[in-house]
């Protein structure tokens, strides 16, 4: 008889602490939840930022995000800026698994491994005296173990790439994971990406002999990181290609974006 005492006294024991710790765990996400959005919104401004060269770690990233730049919604399949859905609310991720608000892509048109492709995408523009001085854009495809998310930007040409940085990826650290190296990130400003109206830009094996006919296309490959590298390519060539940005930037080019 006692030992069912205990063993019930136990059990009670454990429910009452299960309980317990169940309503401050969800107390603490309820509470923090603000707090955690905030620092997911900073740590996107502060990606979008640095991926132009803007960043700045004097200055409140906030209030920088705000000085410089200006966010619009664009529909892929016009290529042109939408009011469809507003762009201070709008969740792309969640969008690209909505199917009223994204498509499925064919295995072909499937160059990044993403599966779905959103119908609209934000867009990030530096502006300045009313001109566009860089173009911010959201890119994401799979590497090796992961979907890599990032922000490539461009010059106001439309084809000379700003920079290149990414914000989440599961990628080998000192192989694929060196997408995070500043020292390889250096090597995209200045890059073209368009030749006769194909993406040409990408890794290369090894290292780019300066001075080459196609020097400007070319990047340095990542060393042991074979498919990582063939993923930036890849995602760089989706997003910049007709199922991605494309339209938006030579309509950007001939002033019909609006």
């Amino acid at each position: 008889m006692a030992n069912k005492e205990t063993i019930a006294k136990t059990v009670a024991v454990a429910l009452v602490l299960c309980i317990v710790c169940s309503l401050v765990v969800s107390s603490a996400a309820v509470l923090l939840k603000g707090q955690q959005d905030a620092n997911k919104k900073l740590d996107r401004y502060s990606n979008i930022l640095a991926a132009a060269g803007l960043l700045d770690p004097e200055e409140n990233i906030e209030e920088q995000y705000n000085r410089l730049i200006t966010a619009k919604v664009v529909d892929l399949d016009t290529g042109r800026y939408t009011d469809a859905v507003d762009a201070a609310s709008f969740d792309q991720r969640r969008a690209a698994k909505d199917a009223n608000l994204s498509a499925a892509l064919s295995a072909d048109d499937d160059l990044a491994k993403i599966s779905r492709r959103e119908n609209y995408s934000m867009v990030y523009l530096v502006v300045t005296n009313g001109e566009i001085e860089k173009i911010i854009l959201p890119v994401r495809g799979y590497g090796l173990w992961s979907t890599m998310r990032g922000f490539l930007a461009l010059e106001n040409d439309g084809n000379t790439i700003a920079g290149l940085g990414f914000s989440e990826h599961g990628e080998t650290p000192g192989l694929g994971g060196e997408i995070d190296n500043p020292k390889w990130k250096a090597l995209w400003p200045g890059k073209k990406v368009y030749q006769n109206d194909d993406v040409a830009v990408g890794l290369i094996k090894g290292s780019v002999t300066p001075g080459s006919a196609n020097a400007d296309y070319e990047v340095d490959g990542l060393a042991g990181a074979t498919l990582t590298s063939r993923g930036v390519t890849n995602l760089v060539h989706f997003w910049l290609g007709e199922q991605g940005f494309q339209k938006f930037l030579n309509n950007l080019r001939l002033g019909e974006a609006g």
